[in-house]
């Protein structure tokens, strides 16, 4: 007994915090402390500064062997390329008539990295994984935006070249993605960072979790979560278990532990990411159920991860 209160107590350290970041968006968008045009704002304000000099000083701001993680990118890559791909088989299998499998199917595979998968990673290993982290958010944003594209364009789709067009313009502008890059050429060339900048840049970082899951809770729709249930349950089954279990288990299976590991679970038990609403709206899919899905699965996350945390603790593999 006293050993699953102390597994508890160490699951909670990590995801209770964000749990409750979640409920308080909620409660404040519910009084109106909060409401949806700073909830945009807030949201533009993390994804175009925030996190990415947060990022950008996880990287520069310590000793990092980044070449020996090409094999734990190289696994997260080909391993949610597989998840896809057996996902979208099972899909069009099961919602065979459906005009909504593409959003489906996003829905089962795409992670919030960026977001709750970081903030897991900084409540568990703090500074030290957020490094690699930034890694994993780089390589998998690319993998994501273009199993996006692939599942949500319908088949004599007429604005499928101007999908593309639009999404590789979306990537090389990223925020995220050129404060990584940016921040690997200043670690690997030992370029300087004055003292200013990273004072700065760390206020500016130590923003970024408790505004980022404040808009998050406040931007849910609770009173959406009981529409499409069939739709919502397949794709909160295969994001927050399938996903986490199938890839963690290679993992470990494969020899990867501490910290890589611990990674590799927490961006995987992560829910839908919030731009998968973009997507689908930006591809005449159903996005209410896309933004179905994400507030689901982003409750219900912390529940699935809360477990899993216990029992690879328990076996003391994280």
């Amino acid at each position: 007994m006293t050993n699953l209160l102390y597994q508890l107590q160490f699951s909670l350290s990590i995801t209770g915090p964000i749990c409750l970041m979640l409920i308080l968006g909620v409660i404040l968008k519910r009084i109106q402390l909060i409401n949806d045009n700073f909830i945009e704002i807030a949201s533009k304000l993390v994804f175009q500064i925030t996190l990415p000099a947060m990022l950008f000083l996880s990287i520069v701001g310590g000793e990092h062997n980044f070449s020996s993680a090409s094999l734990f990118i190289g696994y997260a890559v080909v391993t949610n390329i597989l998840f896809f791909v057996f996902t979208t088989l099972t899909a069009r299998r099961l919602f065979s008539g459906s005009p909504d499998q593409g959003v489906i199917i996003q829905g089962s595979f795409r992670a919030n990295t960026g977001i709750i998968g970081i903030a897991y990673v900084a409540n568990a290993y703090g500074d030290k994984g957020l490094g690699i982290a930034a890694l994993y958010v780089a390589a998998l944003t690319f993998v994501y935006n273009i199993q996006a594209v692939l599942c949500l364009t319908k088949v004599g789709q007429d604005s499928t070249t101007k999908v593309w067009q639009v999404l590789i313009r979306t990537l090389t502008r990223n925020p995220l993605i050129l404060s990584i890059l940016a921040g690997l050429c200043v670690n690997l060339l030992s370029i300087p960072v004055p003292n200013i900048a990273i004072v700065t840049g760390d206020y500016l970082a130590r923003m970024t979790l408790p505004l980022a899951l404040l808009c998050t809770g406040g931007a849910l729709d609770l009173n959406a979560m009981t529409k499409n249930i069939g739709a919502s349950a397949f794709s909160t089954s295969y994001k927050l278990i399938l996903a986490p279990l199938l890839i963690t288990s290679g993992a470990i299976y494969l020899g990867f532990s501490n910290i890589e590991l611990g990674i590799l679970f927490f961006m995987n038990a992560a829910p839908v990411a919030a731009a998968s609403y973009v997507m689908a709206r930006a591809m005449n899919g159903n996005a209410p159920l896309a933004a179905n899905m994400i507030a689901i699965t982003t409750l219900a996350s912390t529940i699935t991860c809360t477990v899993g945390i216990i029992i690879l603790n328990s076996y003391n593999i994280i």
